[in-house]
C-alpha cells in the first residue's frame, strides 16, 4: 500500500504518533472551548437570566456537538482500521460513507431539536428564562448541518493523520465566532439571539475549506471520488456501531448536566445553576489535554488493531494516560491557584459581580475532577479504536450517569449538604468510574495479546 508521510507516522512508533496527533487537537479544542468562554463572557453582560438560559440550553447543544464527535470517531476507527490492515480501497469507500451519514444524521436531527426544543427546555426546568432559551436555541439549531458535518469530515482527516486538515477549521471556526460575538450581540444589538447567529454561521467556512482540499486540491489520501463509492451497509453499521455509543456518551453527559442543573435549582435556585455553568466551562477547558490525547489514541489503536500489533494498543493507552495525567496536573494546579482571576471574566458585569466568590470557590474544588479523567478518556477512546463503541459507552454511563449521579444524590439530599454535597459526589463518583474503565481496558488488552479474545476481523 503506498503511503504518505502522515500514514507512515500513525502506522509506526505509537508514542511519537500520540505525540505528533495529540498536541494539534488540544490547540484547537482549546480554541473551540475559549470560544465557548467567550460566547458566556459576552452574554454574561446581559445579566444572570441570559446566563443561566445559556447553561439550560448548553447540554442540548453538547449532544448535537457530541453526535458530530461520536460519528467522526466512527469514521476514524474504520477507516484507521483499514489502513491498518493495508487496505486502502475499503478505507476510502469507509470515508464515502461517513461522509454520507454526516448529511442524513444532519437532517435528521435538525427537524427533531426545532421541533422539540420548547418541550425539552421546560422539563429542564428552563421555564423561567424561557424566553432567552428559545431564542438562542432555535436559531443554533437551524444552523445543525454546518456544526456537525465538519467533526466528522475530520474523523476521516485523523484516521489517515492528516491532523493539520482536522483540527485548522475547527480553529477557524472558533476565530471567527470569537469575533463576531460582540459584533452581533452589542454592535447590532441583538443579545442572545447575536451570539446563537455567531455560532451557527462560523462553521460555514469550516466545510468551505474541508470541500475545497477533497474535491479541488485533491490532495488528501483518502479518495472521495465517485469510482471509490461502492454502496455497502455494512459500513454504515461499522461507523454506527462506535459512532452511535459515542455520541450517546455526549448525551450522558448532557443527561448529567441537566441533572446536576436541576439539583442545584432544587437546594439553591438559578444563582447555583448560572455558577455552575460558568464554572464548569473552565474545568472542562481543563480537561482538553487529557480529551485530546484520548482522541489520538482512537487512530493510533484503530491502526494497531487493523494491523494485529496488540502490543501497540497496550503502548498508545498507557502513554495516553501519562501524557495526559502530566498536563492535567499543571492545569489543575494553575486553575487552583488563579480561580479567582478567572472567575472575574464571569462576573465583570454590576449585574452578575456577586458570582465572582461562588465561582471561584466552585473551581478550585472541581479542578479536581481533572486528574482522573485521563484514566477513564484514554480507556474509552482505546475501545472506540478498536471498534468495540458500546463497550465505552457502558463505561462511560456506569461512571457518568451512575456512579456521579449516586454519589452527588447521597451526599446532597440524603446527607443534606447541599450544593457542596453533589459537587463532592461528582468527584467521588468520577473518580470510582475512572479506575474501573483503565483496569477494564487494560485487562482487556492484556487477554488480547495472549490470544484469549478474538482480534481484528474487518
Amino acid at each position: 500500500m503506498e503511503m504518505n508521510e502522515n500514514v507512515e507516522m500513525i502506522t509506526g512508533d505509537p508514542k511519537k504518533a500520540i505525540n505528533k496527533l495529540a498536541w494539534p487537537m488540544i490547540a484547537s479544542m482549546f480554541l473551540i472551548f475559549l470560544n465557548n468562554i467567550v460566547d458566556s463572557i459576552w452574554v454574561a453582560g446581559l445579566g444572570p437570566a441570559p446566563l443561566a438560559a445559556l447553561g439550560y440550553v448548553t447540554p442540548l447543544f453538547m449532544v448535537l456537538v457530541g453526535f458530530g464527535n461520536g460519528i467522526g470517531a466512527g469514521a476514524t476507527s474504520l477507516i484507521s482500521r483499514y489502513i491498518g490492515a493495508e487496505k486502502r480501497d475499503e478505507a476510502n469507500n469507509a470515508a464515502i460513507h461517513s461522509a454520507i451519514l454526516s448529511v442524513i444524521v444532519s437532517l435528521i436531527l435538525t427537524v427533531f431539536f426545532l421541533l422539540s426544543l420548547e418541550s425539552l427546555l421546560k422539563i429542564m426546568g428552563a421555564s423561567d428564562v424561557l424566553k432567552y432559551a428559545m431564542d438562542y436555541g432555535i436559531i443554533v439549531f437551524a444552523f445543525t448541518a454546518p456544526i456537525l458535518i465538519p467533526p466528522i469530515f475530520g474523523g476521516a482527516f485523523r484516521a489517515e493523520g492528516d491532523v493539520k486538515r482536522a483540527t485548522l477549521p475547527i480553529a477557524v471556526v472558533a476565530i471567527i465566532n470569537m469575533v463576531l460575538d460582540p459584533i452581533f450581540i452589542y454592535s447590532f444589538g441583538w443579545g442572545v439571539s447575536g451570539a446563537a447567529l455567531a455560532t451557527g454561521l462560523s462553521p460555514l467556512f469550516a466545510i468551505l475549506m474541508m470541500l475545497y482540499w477533497i474535491f479541488i486540491k485533491k490532495d488528501t489520501y483518502l479518495s472521495y471520488n465517485k469510482k471509490d463509492f461502492h454502496n455497502n451497509f455494512k459500513m454504515y453499521k461499522d461507523i454506527l456501531v462506535v459512532g452511535i455509543p459515542a455520541s450517546l456518551e455526549q448525551l450522558i453527559m448532557a443527561a448529567l448536566a441537566v441533572t446536576v442543573n436541576y439539583m442545584l435549582t432544587l437546594v439553591s435556585g438559578s444563582t447555583a445553576v448560572a455558577v455552575y455553568t460558568a464554572g464548569w466551562r473552565i474545568i472542562s477547558l481543563g480537561l482538553l489535554p487529557a480529551i485530546g490525547v484520548g482522541t489520538a489514541a482512537i487512530t493510533v489503536a484503530g491502526v494497531a488493531y487493523g494491523a494485529k500489533k496488540y502490543e501497540n494498543i497496550r503502548t498508545a493507552c498507557r502513554y495516553s494516560v501519562k501524557l495526559g495525567l502530566i498536563s492535567s496536573i499543571i492545569v489543575c494546579i494553575l486553575l487552583f491557584v488563579f480561580a479567582n482571576q478567572v472567575a472575574f471574566i464571569f462576573s465583570y458585569s454590576e449585574a452578575s459581580s456577586h458570582l465572582e466568590p461562588l465561582i471561584a470557590s466552585f473551581i478550585q474544588l472541581m479542578c479536581l475532577f481533572i486528574l482522573y479523567v485521563p484514566f477513564g478518556a484514554s480507556a474509552g477512546n482505546v475501545f472506540q479504536g478498536l471498534g468495540k463503541g458500546t463497550t465505552s459507552f457502558i463505561l462511560t454511563t456506569f461512571r457518568e450517569f451512575v456512579l456521579v449521579l449516586i454519589f452527588a444524590y447521597l451526599l446532597g439530599f440524603v446527607f443534606n449538604m447541599g450544593e457542596r454535597g453533589i459537587y463532592y459526589g461528582m468527584l467521588l463518583g468520577g473518580f470510582l468510574g475512572s479506575v474501573i474503565a483503565y483496569g477494564y481496558i487494560e485487562l482487556y488488552v492484556d487477554r488480547l495479546i495472549k490470544g484469549k479474545v478474538k482480534g481484528s476481523e474487518i
